[in-house]
């Protein structure tokens, strides 16, 4: 493979910046461009090691910068490659000048993703390690950031091959009793496999069960706030993000669309969305934005209903009231600090037995109370990637539960008494379906897909 070389590190001003080579012409391109103040040859450089030094351009002779290199000889590198990381001076201009130097004197431009890719095709990291790197990179919370390199340090991909071990063992008891008839063991074959296939069942079973919490870790829980207009939305999530993001008016409707930011309860990312304030719209646009609310929130994984206590219910609360009485919500009572009346001895709010909180958010009282409430409802606070392997990704899901399926179809031809030989077909797909997480029965269009997802220099 050809020598490919890509900036590391983000554009813009910064400390350093890293520009990455690997392939089999590294340190011949390195030479020609590195002049080290402590000159060695390159079979006395030890890998992992670094050397200080100038970038110079060969044709001038000027120097373009002072960096420092590090060295990675094959196989013991990212790629398993020959490898160096160039780390300059930051900003835009030294790293692209010295990007341009290694294309110039015999690299490629890297593709997106392309030295994890190499990683993957030399057999040093599986497909699901490869998808644990995209998630670490993308982590929004610390608890993300443990799953995703439980997953990379080959968590999942141990789990599975414990599993797949157990099904070849099913199979060779089922292919010897196949090949060798005269020694009458089917009856014992089959019982074998009863047993056997109803453990990786529940193994398989344990692992989907994962998703529900790896998901929420992963993608975090969407909390829609709801109300009249002037309730008090846009304040609260202002509240909760620690800045003025919505604009807040004593005007009517001034939310006429949704916003949607993240903020971090108990390691799991909460995605808070100020809606518009539900009423009898004066136009379309506001009318757009009510509706949009109400699709919003029947799609939330909770509902903060807020209401005005320092007024009587109207008819737009009545409304609110209904909408949420089958649903998950906290009732949030909010101006307590006017006094003016106390909506939370009105039946119509007790009957509905929800969480009720009363705040104040002028004086910001009761505001912990509140994130209590979601860290209770949410059970944020139980999801830990701590407990084993997770489930994070769909596609990993999808396959786990096609594994499932024809694990569970090989037991009901068992069970049916159909010849062994044609069991084996349902437990051989259930090997390809795991096979297909780690990357070693995949197409070349999923390959491409998941690595279309990285960044460049990655």
């Amino acid at each position: 493979m050809s020598t490919i070389a890509a900036i590391s590190t983000a554009p813009g001003i910064g400390g350093i910046g890293i520009i990455r080579m690997s392939g089999e012409e590294c340190f011949e391109i390195l030479n020609k461009i590195f002049k080290a103040k402590i000159p060695q040859e390159i079979n006395e450089i030890k890998g992992y090691s670094m050397k200080y030094g100038n970038i110079i351009d060969p044709e001038t002779d000027k120097i373009i910068d002072e960096v420092l290199v590090s060295y990675f000889k094959k196989p013991k590198s990212y790629t398993t490659e020959n490898m160096c990381e160039i780390n300059s001076h930051g900003g835009t201009v030294a790293v692209k000048t010295i990007l341009e130097l290694c294309i110039k004197n015999g690299a490629e431009l890297a593709t997106p993703g392309e030295f994890t890719k190499r990683a993957f095709l030399n057999g040093r990291m599986d497909l699901s390690q490869v998808e644990a790197a995209i998630d670490i990179i993308n982590s929004k919370t610390e608890k993300e950031l443990r799953a995703s390199a439980n997953q990379l340090d080959g968590g999942l991909s141990r789990e599975l091959k414990e599993i797949r071990k157990d099904i070849l063992n099913i199979l060779v008891d089922i292919e010897a009793s196949i090949d060798y008839p005269e020694y009458d063991v089917e009856e014992v074959t089959e019982n074998k496999a009863k047993e056997s296939l109803k453990k990786i069942e529940n193994k398989l079973k344990i692992l989907k069960q994962t998703f529900d919490n790896g998901k929420i870790i992963k993608e975090g829980v969407k909390v829609a706030i709801i109300g009249k207009p002037n309730s008090g939305k846009s304040s609260l999530l202002n509240k909760l993000l620690k800045e003025e993001r919505a604009i807040v008016t004593d005007i009517e409707g001034t939310t006429r669309d949704t916003i949607e930011e993240f903020i971090n309860i108990k390691g799991i990312p909460v995605k808070i969305i100020d809606t518009a304030g539900i009423r009898n719209a004066d136009n379309k646009v506001e009318e757009i934005g009510i509706e949009k609310s109400k699709k919003v929130a029947e799609d939330s994984d909770l509902i903060i209903a807020m209401f005005d206590n320092s007024k009587e219910l109207s008819k737009e609360d009545l409304e609110i009231l209904e909408f949420i009485k089958n649903k998950k919500a906290i009732i949030l009572l909010n101006k307590t600090d006017l006094q003016k009346d106390n909506l939370e001895k009105k039946e119509e709010i007790k009957k509905l037995g929800k969480k009720i909180i009363k705040i104040s958010l002028a004086s910001e009282s009761n505001l912990s109370d509140l994130y209590n409430e979601l860290d209770i409802l949410l059970r944020l606070g139980q999801i830990s990637p701590d407990n084993g392997v997770l489930i994070t990704n769909v596609r990993h899901k999808d396959l786990i539960e096609k594994a499932l399926n024809h694990i569970v179809e090989a037991q009901k031809s068992l069970e049916n008494q159909m010849p062994i030989d044609i069991v084996s077909i349902n437990i051989k797909e259930t090997l390809e379906d795991l096979a297909n997480i780690t990357g070693e029965n995949v197409t070349e269009d999923i390959i491409k897909e998941i690595f279309s997802k990285f960044c460049l220099g990655k």
